[in-house]
């Protein structure tokens, strides 16, 4: 199936989530992600299905496809296209038809006239009708009314109702033109400010996104082979140009270092302001920020292949997921607006009856209308969602999905890998042996093992007895948790692994690296890695916090033991294989929400069955597509912070929810009882999803660790 990727323009609410979504489903759409925060919309076609179909069906519920995959839609600027413009166009009318409620004070005779009234209004309820009405009509159409439809009804009440009595010669009890043309300014203005307010919650990614699009000095040869320098965007750069990036710039593009050094601040996406130091060879992201140096660079990667790229992906699918805790919100969401239509209907009749006057009883129904708002619960989960996750990405933590997000405030024990997790991975030789054999053919045998293994240990090994003349296998393979599988032309095996292939040949258990041929000890190797300088901290940090740390690992049990006296960890799982990790994952998931943290080909299927499976940046690629959770620049010091963005995000989630709730409980009866106008109820309902969207900034700026 194709992936479609598109910005949808008109969203405004959960609703409108759901009413694209549901048209989405309909139409046999797969893996819909809807986000109303910043209007992504991604799905999978079936094959059968023209994507223009789609684009005329969403233009036709009141929305509009303003980009598709990545391609901006042509399209002219419309007059009083957006709610500030449209509320600047309305209040001058709004406030001259409100001049009357003070005629104690001041007295205009001619505004007392209801037809030059109707005149004034006339403006502005066409304005609001040419917005509020029309999406109301498509969200019925559709069967998922929206919040226009309140507006709808509500200013429209009030409209008809005062233009009959104009027309029956008795204005003076039925004149409400100021109360529906109050209504849509009002609710303009609110959704002007809540527009701004939710778009504040995206601040981290939208700095982000400014990193993606900027200038770069590319490096040129003229017919003299003399170098050439000049400015280009970095959109148009190509895998394999060369760039100059000066002291004080960006680094344009993903690159690796062909001459020069340089410090490099890399907190835009990492988190981390101290610079760190790049030498030759070394990879620099796009994004960053040369302190000081100058560097000649080689582009390694452009378009959606740089990491910055990669990470906007991953926080925007991350967004379009919802959480458990939204599906209640989105059941009611989906019926408010019908419930809210009853109460406004039993409202009238009730005061009806009551009261024994029809006036008082139509705008205390109006005002039911106006003041209730789906917005707000529709809107609770996203708005916390997106700035958590934006800030996750300013310092420098990958969520794959909102699910994690939320998933972290039950974690009650992390389990970790050994090597790269707890300890930094960067291995030294510190002792061999040899039988049989002499230090030439070891060499050879050694390093052609050892180069097809991604294992930072293998890696070292590699690094250490590298030599120009290497075996050249029948076939290699690649055995998780025991090692290096070589077989030559002749038919002799070779094997580069762990104690499990040598244990029936010698006693001596204490070696990292044992080499084997045709069965025969041929010799061991032993490397030393040191400690994370943080891992102490991280798991001082999780024990304070009640939280049971587990080390799983391949190793050794000796190892094993050794590191976790040190660090303090709780058990110790030692010389595991990939599918006992899996088994032991699963088990201890079973009893509690478990995380685990890793690194390693070998821990990929444990970090995707854990209950959020965490991986560090440098990790094998396997493992950071089975994690949840990506740790950027070796960023185990960052779990903390993750731990506890997860947790705040869902405290924001819950505190909006039920500020939603208890908006609409209490707002609804108190209008229905005549305590509130609609002119009020219009103002009041605008300025709910400013308090959501402001307490969900909050979480942009409030401590959690």
């Amino acid at each position: 199936m194709e992936k479609i990727q598109w910005k949808v323009g008109g969203m405004t609410c959960g609703n409108c989530a759901l009413t694209i979504n549901k048209f989405l489903e309909k139409q046999g759409m797969q893996n819909i992600k809807v986000n109303p925060i910043d209007g992504d919309v991604s799905f999978e076609i079936v094959e059968n299905i023209a994507p223009s179909s789609l684009v005329k069906g969403i233009h036709d519920l009141g929305y509009e496809v303003i980009k598709q995959n990545n391609i901006e839609t042509p399209k002219k600027r419309k007059i009083l296209s957006t709610h500030v413009e449209r509320f600047f166009f309305c209040l001058p009318f709004t406030l001259t038809l409100m001049l009357h409620m003070l005629e104690r004070w001041i007295h205009i005779h001619w505004l007392m006239n209801p037809w030059i009234q109707l005149a004034i209004c006339i403006p502005v309820y066409v304005v609001g009708m040419a917005y509020f009405g029309k999406s109301a009509i498509k969200s019925l159409k559709n069967g998922i009314p929206n919040m226009n439809v309140l507006i709808t009804i509500g200013a429209s009440a009030a409209f008809i109702y005062s233009l009959i009595g104009s027309f029956i010669g008795q204005a003076e009890g039925f004149l409400f033109y100021e109360t529906a043309a109050t209504i849509i300014t009002l609710v303009f203005l609110g959704n002007y400010l809540e527009e701004a307010s939710i778009n504040s919650t995206q601040t981290a990614l939208k700095a982000l996104v400014r990193s993606q699009k900027v200038m770069a000095n590319m490096i040129a040869f003229d017919e003299n082979h003399q170098e050439v320098i000049f400015p280009i965007e970095n959109t148009q750069l190509k895998v394999g140009d060369l760039i100059l990036i000066r002291t004080g710039e960006q680094v344009p593009i993903d690159c690796k270092i062909l001459w020069g050094e340089g410090h490099v601040n890399e907190a835009l996406l990492t988190g981390e302001s101290a610079p760190i130091h790049k030498f030759q060879k070394d990879k620099l992201i796009g994004g960053s920020i040369i302190e000081s140096g100058q560097i000649k660079a080689q582009v390694t990667a452009v378009g959606d292949d740089t990491v910055l790229s990669g990470i906007l992906n991953l926080v925007k699918q991350a967004q379009g997921e919802k959480p458990p805790i939204q599906n209640l919100a989105d059941k009611i969401s989906a019926i408010f607006v019908p419930v809210v239509l009853g109460i406004g209907l039993i409202t009238f009749i009730a005061n009806y009856i009551y009261l024994d006057e029809f006036t008082p009883a139509l705008m205390r129904s109006i005002a039911v209308l106006v003041i209730a708002c789906p917005c707000a619960m529709g809107l609770a989960t996203p708005a916390a969602i997106a700035v958590g996750l934006g800030r996750a990405a300013r310092s420098g933590i990958l969520f794959r999905n909102a699910k994690s997000l939320e998933n972290f405030r039950t974690i009650k024990q992390v389990v970790f890998d050994k090597t790269g997790t707890l300890t930094t991975g960067s291995f030294t030789l510190s002792d061999h042996k040899i039988f049989d054999t002499n230090e030439d053919e070891w060499s050879k045998v050694v390093y052609s093992l050892e180069k097809y293994s991604t294992h930072p240990i293998a890696q070292c090994i590699t690094k250490a007895f590298r030599t120009k003349e290497e075996l050249k296998w029948q076939t290699t393979e690649e055995v998780k948790g025991i090692g290096m599988k070589a077989t030559d032309k002749e038919g002799n095996v070779y094997w580069a692994g762990s104690y499990k292939i040598a244990n029936a040949l010698t006693e001596e258990n204490n070696h990292n690296v044992y080499i084997l041929k045709n069965d025969t000890l041929i010799g061991w190797i032993d490397v030393i890695d040191e400690i994370r300088p943080e891992a102490k901290e991280i798991i001082d940090y999780l024990k304070s916090k009640q939280i049971k740390t587990i080390l799983l690992s391949g190793d050794r049990k000796e190892k094993c033991d050794n590191l976790a006296a040190l660090l303090g960890i709780d058990e110790v799982k030692s010389e595991q294989s990939p599918s006992e990790k899996l088994e032991t994952i699963a088990a201890l998931n079973a009893m509690v929400p478990t995380a685990m943290v890793g690194d390693g080909i070998n821990d990929a299927p444990a970090l995707a069955k854990a209950t959020i499976g965490i991986s560090l940046s440098d990790a094998s690629q396997l493992a950071i597509q089975s994690a949840q959770v990506v740790l950027m620049n070796q960023g185990l010091k960052k779990l903390p912070l993750a731990l506890g963005l997860g947790k705040n995000t869902y405290l924001t989630i819950k505190q909006n929810l039920f500020w939603a709730f208890f908006y609409n409980v209490i707002a609804i009866p108190i209008a229905a009882f005549g305590f509130l106008t609609p002119t009020f109820g219009a103002l009041v309902m605008g300025l709910s999803d400013v308090v959501l969207a402001i307490n969900s900034v909050r979480l942009f700026f409030k401590k959690v660790i």
